[in-house]
């Protein structure tokens, strides 16, 4: 007798934590098929550290055949779902097509960055969503203050110098406060010639204050951190145009730079408007059980579902990691109960807290509602993370211990250009090859 197959699409937090509690639940009673366009799990909090240089790229990676031995990995991108005939399509990592038929369908594909019609953006700036944009940011930041060291002319120096990041989020936060401490410490080992002022970081949002999301006491910590550091804040203020040479604000600001980092946010994977089930702004609908109305063998959660959130009734709950490794529990839970192993439950989860690392040993923390800040906050933030992540614990730790008593390792790797991570792209994760190189920026 054949057994049962539950393909989980995506390995992002909830896709990798549906795939875990279903191996670990249904063992061999049900085969387990992960599609996924990569080999690893990213653990995407700490990709502001690997773009100052503090963590190496595979520290923030965890293998997906090595922690989920029981299932399956197959190598793709899902590129559409057949409901009546229950099958995935995908696309492989090397041009090829296939096919995945399944009995259960767990839909984690995640989330892309967000768009805004600005003009100038898809072409000048970057995202911040994968590991090939953060090893470009890396080393196009360390490229402009090799280049504006020895440029001859003010402007060209001024300008190379200066980071814009757009969204003062989670993402923009971190990528500023990071970001201001690494260039500093560029600026420190190179010899100008030149009496030069520091590097300029410059983080924009049209909300009224950082981290609009958060408990204000947070926000008001990470804000005051990131002007102590030099970072121009600027509330109330978007981005009117984006060219090659500069940034111009809707202030009437033109800024002159050579970077412009795009964290305004993010939008569901665009497969979930595609499969041909009701959205909600570009989210699955699932009701409390994760499970699709009128398709009890497809289930959907993280940044892919609509779920209704149970603590505030009318809502649903934001797309952030803290509900997507929840929620991936849970439908893990529940497909298995679905297949006779196990007892379906609804989705509830009251928030314990967030931390918010700010570089260095700052950091804003509220651990079960207490706020912090300071070293106790940057200890809790990274013992947060160090407990969330499913592997390299041991490894993290060591990288971090290594940059409190070594300087960084600031060299330019090369091996993501501009044109491999356009901003608008369905799989951030990937960096893109072949096709026309463009001019590096």
């Amino acid at each position: 007798m054949s057994r049962s197959r539950v393909v989980v699409v995506g390995a992002g937090f909830a896709g990798f934590q549906a795939a875990r509690t279903l191996s670990r639940t249904l063992r061999d009673e049900a085969e387990v098929v992960l599609l996924n366009p990569t080999d690893y799990f990213l653990y995407l909090p700490l990709l502001p550290q690997v773009a100052a240089g503090i963590l190496e790229p595979r520290r923030v990676t965890v293998s997906l055949p090595g922690s989920l031995p029981r299932v399956r990995l197959v190598l793709g991108r899902a590129t559409g779902v057949d409901l009546e005939g229950r099958h995935v399509h995908y696309e492989g990592p090397e041009g090829g097509s296939g096919r995945l038929d399944y009995d259960r369908l767990v839909l984690a594909v995640g989330s892309v960055n967000k768009l805004l019609p600005v003009p100038g953006v898809a072409e000048h700036a970057h995202g911040f969503r994968g590991l090939p944009e953060a090893l470009y940011l890396r080393d196009h930041v360390t490229r402009q203050m090799e280049l504006a060291a020895t440029a001859e002319s003010v402007e060209e120096r001024t300008a190379r110098r200066t980071f814009v990041v757009v969204g003062a989020g989670y993402t923009g936060t971190e990528v500023a406060a990071q970001g201001a401490l690494f260039t500093r410490a560029l600026a420190q080992r190179l010899r100008t010639g030149h009496p030069e002022p520091p590097p300029r970081w410059i983080l924009v949002d049209i909300a009224e204050r950082v981290l609009p999301e958060l408990d204000r006491k947070l926000s008001d910590t990470a804000d005051r951190v990131l002007r102590e550091r030099g970072v121009e804040v600027r509330t109330r203020t978007s981005v009117k145009e984006a060219t090659a040479s500069g940034a111009l604000l809707d202030d009437g600001d033109d800024i002159a730079t050579r970077t412009l980092v795009w964290c305004v946010g993010v939008r569901p994977d665009p497969l979930v408007s595609e499969v041909g089930l009701p959205v909600e702004r570009g989210r699955l609908v699932v009701d409390s059980r994760l499970t699709v109305p009128g398709h009890p063998e497809v289930f959907a959660c993280g940044d892919a579902a609509a779920v209704p959130d149970v603590t505030r009734p009318g809502e649903y709950t934001p797309m952030t990691a803290q509900h997507a490794s929840r929620q991936g529990r849970t439908a893990g839970v529940n497909v298995a109960a679905s297949l006779g192993r196990g007892t379906a439950r609804a989705y509830s989860h009251h928030d314990l807290g967030f931390a918010v690392d700010l570089g260095g040993v700052k950091a804003a923390a509220n651990p079960l509602g207490v706020a912090l800040s300071g070293p106790l906050a940057g200890a809790v933030t990274r013992g947060y993370h160090l407990a969330a992540m499913p592997g390299n614990r041991v490894r993290v730790a060591a990288d971090w211990a290594l940059d409190a008593v070594l300087p960084r390792q600031a060299v330019q790797l090369g091996l993501v250009r501009s044109w491999s991570v356009p901003l608008d792209t369905a799989s951030p994760e990937l960096a893109r090859v072949g096709g026309a190189h463009s001019k590096e920026q």
